[in-house]
């Protein structure tokens, strides 16, 4: 029989705070039931294997990226809207370690069409519609912008940058100015990028 009081969105949370306490990839029905003191048998009522733990883990972090990033970015466009959503990203990476990796588990199809990836997709194209971008650059937009959080995010996490000087916060800066410098004058296909100094 099913322990009384667990359910998926209650296991969901759960493995995301052990994710945020040990790593995602540490996420196990084992480790959480150890979590929660129960035979791993009775979680398999509520999830179907580590795999759909993930899932569920990732989805939830999904959502709340979105939920963040729907409201930092209200009232905002331009150079504050980049701003915005780029600070979610890294504000929640650094608050929440394990979601954040979750966000990053690739979902098959079906899944992440129902996720609110799909938000997060439509926010970013919202937001490059302030820039005048048009198909296909706003796709290429959308791929920069998200290689260049994650890969920040990630060498930030994992100290890449935390020997030299100057400070990461400064250089976070000046990537959202030459992120916004770019979108603002953003080439034509084939022609080398115009200098904004004229």
């Amino acid at each position: 029989m099913a322990r009384a009081g667990l359910t998926p969105e209650r296991l969901a949370r759960a493995g995301a705070e052990l994710a945020d306490e040990v790593g995602f990839d540490q996420v196990t029905v084992s480790a959480l039931a150890r979590r929660f003191d129960v035979k791993v048998a009775s979680l398999y009522s509520h999830v179907r294997n580590s795999q759909d733990l993930k899932t569920r883990i990732a989805l939830l972090a999904l959502t709340e990226l979105a939920d963040r990033a729907a409201e930092a970015l209200a009232g905002r466009s331009g150079k504050d809207a980049l701003a915005a959503l780029a600070n979610v990203y890294r504000d929640y990476a650094r608050e929440h370690p394990g979601r954040y990796a979750a966000a990053q588990l690739r979902l098959d199809p079906e899944t992440a069409v129902a996720s609110a990836g799909v938000r997060h997709a439509q926010m970013t194209r919202a937001l490059l519609r302030g820039y005048d971008l048009t198909e296909p650059d706003q796709t290429h937009a959308v791929r920069l912008l998200g290689s260049v959080f994650h890969g920040y995010v990630s060498l930030e996490l994992g100290g890449g940058f935390s020997h030299s000087a100057p400070d990461t916060d400064v250089t976070w800066a000046r990537i959202l100015d030459a992120l916004d410098t770019l979108l603002r004058n953003w080439p034509a296909p084939g022609e080398p990028p115009t200098d904004p100094r004229g």
